[in-house]
């Protein structure tokens, strides 16, 4: 006879909120943990230019993120906001990042993916690619990062890549009237 009881994500789980349908569903106890360790540690041992906080206190998997653009950059004293949503077996896949603050950029599209090689899945002969070492400080820090030294070898925004290796003012006005556009509303 089969059991009527599988051995899904969700198995043995405790409850958070459903974007879906409102109702409760599983959160793995150790991915809780960890992002609790994680919160702790950006709480006190917080980097300038990064912070990130659980998006609602009923659900650790949905957090907001602020990002302060870096110096000497065409970003410099621009602030954008995250979303990072973390899947049931992190730190074993890497959270889903993208940009609510609208950003022109190489490696971010028009909708707020990010192009971005350790936000990829990780495997053995994957170079570069996610991580479970990897945490929220290190990932915001690579994003960062990313705003002042983009990938033009694999941008998801053509002209932005042209335009930062061809017109340096051009792309500081680009960027800031993109900066100027309403960010996308959370539903």
């Amino acid at each position: 006879m089969a059991s009527r009881f599988t051995a899904g994500p969700t198995a043995g789980l405790q409850s958070t909120k459903s974007a879906i349908v409102g109702r409760p569903v599983a959160a793995n106890p150790a991915l809780i943990k960890r992002l609790q360790s994680e919160l702790m540690t950006l709480m006190t041992s917080p980097t300038p230019g990064i912070s990130a906080f659980p998006a609602a206190p009923t659900d650790m998997t949905v957090w907001n993120a602020t990002i302060t653009g870096p110096s000497g950059t065409p970003y410099e004293n621009l602030t954008f906001r995250l979303s990072m949503s973390f899947p049931g077996n992190y730190p074993l896949s890497p959270p889903e990042v993208t940009f609510k603050t609208p950003v022109y950029h190489p490696n971010v599209d028009f909708s707020g993916r990010i192009c971005l090689d350790i936000l990829k899945p990780g495997g053995v002969d994957t170079e570069g690619a996610w991580s479970a070492v990897l945490n929220v400080g290190s990932v915001l820090l690579s994003i960062q990062s990313l705003l002042g030294e983009p990938n033009n070898a694999s941008p998801l925004n053509g002209e932005a890549a042209l335009l930062w290796d061809r017109d340096q003012a051009e792309y500081r006005r680009k960027v800031l009237a993109r900066h100027q556009e309403p960010a996308e509303l959370d539903a």
